[in-house]
C-alpha cells in the first residue's frame, strides 16, 4: 500500500501496516481480538535476528521436554558447550566445537576444527575445516571454505519484552546497514580464508573476496 499523493505530515511508516498498531489496536476498539491461552512456547519472529532468540528458545525447551534430542560432550565426539541440536543425518568433526545455542540440520557436514556459536546450520551445508560461524544462518546447500569466518551483530533484545525496542521497520540507517546477524541464503559458496561480517548475502551466489556491511545481491 503506497501513497498516490504528496505525503508529508503523514507517520514516518506510512505506506506499511503494522500488525500491533494498525490491526490489533482497530480490532481491540472493536471488541473484536481475542486471546488463546496456551502453556507450551510462542515467540515474535520479527527479524533474522529474533529467529536465533526463537532456536535458543527451543533449544532451552528441549533441556526441559525433549532432553534426548539435545547432543551431549562424549569421548571421541565434538566438544558441546551449552544446547546444541544436531540432526542425526549430519557429519560433524570430533575436533568441532559447537555451542551454546547451536542447529545443525539434515546432511550438514561439519569439518574438522570448525567453531560454531549461536548459528543455525539449515540442511545440506557445508562447514569446512577451520571455519568459524558465529551470530549467522547458514542457508540450504551453501559451503563455507576452509579457515572463513561468517560472523553477525547480535544487536536483537529479547522479543517478548514489551520495554525492548526492536527496530525491524528498516535495514539502514543514514545509508549504511546496520549490523546485524549475517545471513547466508541457499547455495552460497563462501571461499577459504575471507571474513563476511554483518552482511547479508543472497541466494546462489559465489563470493571471491570478504565483506563487511553489505547485502550481497
Amino acid at each position: 500500500m503506497g501513497c498516490r499523493e504528496d505525503c508529508s505530515g503523514l507517520w514516518p511508516g506510512a505506506g506499511t501496516i503494522r500488525l500491533e498498531q494498525d490491526v490489533f489496536s482497530a480490532l481491540a476498539g472493536q471488541g473484536q481480538i481475542y486471546v488463546h491461552l496456551t502453556d507450551g512456547i510462542w515467540s515474535q519472529i520479527k527479524s533474522a535476528g529474533s529467529a536465533l532468540y526463537a532456536s535458543r528458545l527451543y533449544l532451552s525447551q528441549y533441556q526441559i521436554t525433549h532432553p534426548e534430542r539435545l547432543a551431549k560432550h562424549t569421548p571421541g565426539g565434538p566438544r558441546i558447550r551449552g544446547n546444541v541440536y544436531i540432526h542425526p543425518t549430519a557429519k560433524v568433526a570430533p575436533s568441532a566445537v559447537l555451542g551454546p545455542n547451536v542447529s545443525i540440520g539434515e546432511g550438514v557436514t561439519v569439518g574438522e576444527g570448525v567453531r560454531l556459536r549461536e548459528s543455525i546450520v539449515l540442511h545440506g551445508a557445508t562447514l569446512q575445516e577451520h571455519t568459524c560461524v558465529l551470530h549467522s544462518i547458514v542457508g540450504w546447500g551453501s559451503t563455507v571454505g576452509r579457515w572463513a569466518r561468517v560472523e553477525g551483530t547480535p544487536n536483537d533484545p529479547n522479543p517478548n519484552d514489551p520495554r525492548a525496542h526492536m527496530d525491524s521497520e528498516s535495514l539502514f540507517k543514514d545509508g549504511k546497514l546496520l549490523p546485524a546477524i549475517t545471513i547466508l541464503g541457499c547455495r552460497v559458496r563462501i571461499p577459504a580464508e575471507v571474513l563476511i561480517l554483518n552482511s547479508i548475502v543472497l541466494p546462489h551466489k559465489e563470493l571471491s573476496r570478504s565483506f563487511t556491511n553489505q547485502i550481497i545481491l
